[in-house]
């Protein structure tokens, strides 16, 4: 299926404004890491710890209402997020005492709301020394899976090769960061599972990019870099759309449909993908070519 026919972009040649683009995304992302790190961000109680509990009501149960209730009885810092189908709510306390919190906002619901009986369908605790061991072996875990990643690529291909993919994977990852820095998003263990699903696939709509280019420069020993280069990605610029549309479609209907537990998730996926498309034209292949050329100059 191709949406475009045949294309002659210059992707290579407009490398000095992406380039720009991206050093601008990943400064922006970097400061946001740094804030996880330090646990200064918007952190989820699997990062920062507390208690989380979801709450079903016989009757429908207005947030503001909800929040004073808390207020009253002594619950001051909790974030309420409304679930609209089944008349829930979500009650979430970062960095609270674990064990009495949750006790804590029963008593102060059957006390306010005594005609909207309620039930507990469940409640997550973690303390903050747990939190802030998650958080730490997070962000271990996704630079071993950079490192990883350029080991693969370099097998693969060769070295250039896996520099470019790991810096198109790192400015995808630094991407995600900048954005729910900027919009004050939670972080939690969803929004890393996003981020890791997101490296991988940018690293597979890379690596379909890199094989028409190793195609190419096979037929095309003596040709010019750019050249190829961008040959290569105009080859394949249709099946790139396709399939980040087809996921991008999938990410959309998680996002709208799919309910507000997992909605920063799926909103995560959706930047991941627009982000990921982009990096593998115009992050990944033109820092191959710029180490190509310098290869192909020191031999000369």
């Amino acid at each position: 299926m191709e949406l475009l026919g045949k294309t002659s972009i210059d992707f290579i040649g407009k490398r000095n404004i992406s380039f720009v683009i991206s050093a601008i995304i990943s400064i922006i992302g970097l400061i946001g890491v740094v804030q996880v790190g330090r646990g200064a961000a918007n952190m989820g109680i699997d990062f920062s710890g507390g208690t989380a509990m979801q709450l079903k009501f016989s009757k429908p149960v207005v947030i503001a209402d909800a929040r004073a209730a808390l207020h009253k009885n002594g619950v001051a810092k909790a974030d309420l997020q409304e679930i609209k189908d089944g008349n829930k709510l979500l009650v979430k306390m970062a960095g609270a005492a674990v064990g009495k919190p949750s006790e804590m906002v029963q008593a102060a619901f059957k006390k306010e709301f005594a005609d909207n009986a309620f039930t507990v369908e469940s409640s997550t605790e973690i303390g903050p020394s747990i939190g802030d061991k998650l958080r730490k072996d997070t962000l271990i875990a996704a630079v071993l899976s950079l490192l990883g990643i350029i080991l693969y690529i370099a097998w693969r291909f060769d070295f250039q090769f896996g520099v470019g993919a790991t810096c198109a994977t790192l400015h995808d990852c630094l991407a995600m960061f900048a954005v729910f820095y900027l919009l004050n998003k939670e972080i939690n263990l969803l929004f890393i599972t996003a981020v890791l699903t997101i490296a991988g696939y940018s690293l597979t709509d890379t690596v379909v990019v890199f094989d028409r280019i190793r195609e190419n420069l096979h037929k095309n020993l003596k040709g010019a870099m750019n050249t190829i280069f961008n040959d290569s990605i105009n080859e394949v610029l249709s099946r790139t759309i396709v399939t980040s549309l087809t996921v991008f479609l999938a990410a959309a209907s998680l996002f709208f449909f799919g309910g507000e537990v997992i909605h920063d998730f799926s909103l995560a996926l959706l930047i991941g993908v627009l982000v990921g498309t982009y990096s593998s034209v115009f992050v990944a292949s033109p820092i191959v070519v710029i180490l190509e050329n310098r290869a192909l100059a020191k031999k000369a």
